[in-house]
């Protein structure tokens, strides 16, 4: 008897053991991309020299950065988009969709295997398949048909019970989720859905639930393939790609937590973090100043059709800017179709592209010391473009409420219509491009943004650098090399992106690093949580930073520094912690004695003191980091 987590897993695993804790490696059928983390995936898989991708699909979608300002971000989607044609890989053009909602809609298959470079690609996993966030480079070794090794994952059985009650949403079940364990709650661990309440759940209502599973810290999330599933793509003229699939009866999990959807009510994640839940009626009444409803979380067909019946005859208050993205142009002419766009045009709301847009700080920045109302997945500090600003998750039902009274408000507490018409089948693929049938005549446009690779030297025996930055707990990786929309065009320039990391946290940490050769950055608890974008690795290796020292790392991010070959290490007692200062000199004497132990001893001079650390990697890994990371290595293989 075997959960559905270990079912997939086990037919797609290419070498060692599924037990949980023990390493694995497996196949991946399908990838996707985003322009922000991508054009850095395919510079990579480029440097591989595999000439098709040798997955079952691969689509490259262009999402985050569409604000044409300049050339750079045109440049980047022309590269995309000639490369893509040129390597057998399918493209969705800038307009088409966020990559989230178009995979879900148009390519997720229940039992398959998908590797994304974003941190939100098991969103995909509400349609019964094992979808992992992973970094640019994971991606593109998985499309030079090399295995994804991991962790073998713990698996949580989260077990639904009842239905939800009016007002209350999906948003509502993974913020309880969020409540009780912390984004740091799902760390090696895979959440599973079941019992009764699955079935009263949408795959928009479990898309919502997977997406934001990465806020657990989560290697992934799934929802069985059942009727729901089977339903959703009829409605999406895929019905051949259905098959049922769900646990055992009677299958083991290693843990199992309950929740009765009877009692959940709306809720809030409070700033900067989406752990920070409390109810919405303890803080009925503040002022809101902005919302936003959309994001990959939250731009679903049915996600806007809850928005548009609350808000359906209303105008929203004097004091609130309201924006709303639809999640995929499918998803936009359905709105236009059934008259919702009207609803949304009527009430005062600005209708932006069908983009990641505020979501990754891509424009409405709200004003300075505003309360902004979004139905995203992450409030991160500074996330929004305006420091100054509180940003509160909630669900789509919450914000619309809100967007009317100008007032934090309890949806339950409105009358509206909980039913609305049933999503009609509208299908256009003419923005997804097929891969040219003559690849040999694609040339591949590089724009002047697109830099050559950095390239990291092989891991030195003896590690001698000063800590360049001491940080707290919780460190995402919009802290080291922040999003949004001064900073992301410059994804292809890693020179040019390494101006810009810490600046929220250490302004001129460039120059530190620098004046200092280098160094190695000590940090608190879940350092790295957050986007998969590995130029959160890759950016400070161009600095020189040699290794990082951490209470935990977050699963994503220890993966891209491996790759980067920064070295990975983490305090045997986290009490040391308190003992390093900022430009303590560090010293880690042979860094090759991993290939024995993965213990090592880290020496402060400055202090005359000595920690006990450890590597929290795997054998596998050593060979990389030696190398100075997968391309190297990979370059050394052949």
């Amino acid at each position: 008897m075997q959960n559905l987590t270990y079912k997939i897993l086990e037919k797609h695993l290419l070498n060692g053991k599924l037990e949980a804790g023990q390493p694995i490696e497996i196949k991946m059928d399908q990838t996707l991309t985003q322009d922000a983390t991508g054009t850095m995936a395919y510079m990579q898989f480029e440097a591989m020299g595999v000439k098709k991708v040798k997955t079952e699909l691969s689509v490259s979608y262009v999402d985050h950065n569409t604000l044409q300002n300049g050339f750079m971000n045109a440049d980047d989607h022309a590269y995309l988009q000639s490369v893509a044609s040129k390597h057998g890989i399918y493209f969705s053009k800038a307009g088409n969709g966020i990559c989230h909602q178009v995979h879900l809609e148009r390519f997720a298959k229940p039992g398959k295997t998908l590797i994304g470079s974003d941190s939100h690609t098991p969103t995909s996993s509400a349609m019964g398949c094992i979808a992992i966030g992973a970094g640019g480079l994971d991606v593109a070794k998985a499309m030079a048909g090399i295995g994804y090794r991991l962790t073998c994952p713990k698996v949580v059985e989260v077990k639904l019970t009842g239905s939800l009650n009016h007002g209350a949403s999906s948003k509502d079940i993974i913020l309880k989720l969020l409540e009780l364990l912390s984004v740091k709650g799902g760390v090696g661990k895979v959440f599973e859905y079941t019992g009764e309440g699955v079935k009263q759940l949408s795959v928009y209502q479990r898309a919502t639930i997977t997406n934001m599973g990465a806020e657990l810290g989560a290697t992934t999330s799934i929802f069985p393939s059942d009727e729901v599933t089977h339903e959703f793509l009829k409605r999406q003229q895929r019905e051949e790609d259905y098959i049922p699939l769900s646990a055992d009866e009677g299958c083991q999990y290693d843990e199992t937590v309950e929740i009765d959807l009877n009692t959940l009510v709306p809720l809030v994640a409070c700033p900067n973090s989406p752990d920070a839940v409390k109810r919405v009626s303890e803080m009925a009444g503040m002022k809101v100043d902005q919302v936003a409803i959309g994001s990959c979380t939250n731009s679903g067909y049915e996600d806007l059709m809850k928005a548009a019946a609350i808000l359906k005859g209303k105008k929203i208050a004097s004091n609130v800017s309201l924006a709303v993205s639809p999640g995929s142009r499918q998803v936009l002419m359905k709105l236009i179709e059934n008259g919702a766009l009207a609803t949304f045009v009527a009430c005062g709301a600005r209708i932006l592209e069908c983009t990641c847009g505020p979501c990754i700080g891509m424009g409405q920045s709200p004003k300075s010391d505003a309360v902004s109302l979004r139905t995203f997945n992450r409030n991160f500090y500074g996330r929004s473009g305006t420091l100054s600003a509180g940003i509160y998750l909630v669900s789509p039902e919450v914000a619309a409420a809100s967007a009317i009274t100008g007032i934090l408000t309890d949806p339950s507490t409105l009358d509206y219509e909980d039913n609305f018409e049933k999503e009609k089948s509208y299908i256009d693929d003419s923005l997804i491009y097929s891969p040219s049938k003559d690849p040999d005549c694609v040339e591949i446009v590089r724009g002047p943004n697109i830099k050559p690779l950095p390239v990291n030297t092989p891991m030195d025996k003896t590690i001698d650098k000063k800590v360049v930055i001491k940080l707290p707990d919780n460190i995402t990786t919009d802290d080291i090399a922040p999003a949004g929309a001064k900073v992301l065009p410059y994804r292809s320039n890693i020179e040019k992106l390494s101006t810009f990391v810490f600046e929220n946290n250490k302004p001129h940490f460039d120059e530190v690093c620098k004046e200092n050769n280098g160094g190695i950055i000590v940090a608190g608890e879940n350092y790295g949580q957050g986007s998969s974008r590995e130029h959160a690795a890759l950016a400070p290796m161009y600095l020189g930073v040699k290794a990082v020292l951490t209470k935990s790392f977050a699963r994503i991010h220890l993966a891209n520094l491996v790759n980067f070959g920064l070295l990975p290490i983490v305090f045997d007692d986290k009490s040391d912690y308190d003992k390093i200062d900022e430009m303590d000199e560090l010293k880690i004497e042979n860094v090759k004695s991993l290939y024995d132990s993965f213990d090592l001893t880290v020496e402060n001079i400055t202090k005359n003191q000595t920690y006990k650390v450890h590597a929290p990697i795997n054998k596998e890994d050593i060979d990389i980091l030696m190398a100075g990371g997968a391309l190297n290595y990979i370059r050394n293989q052949q």
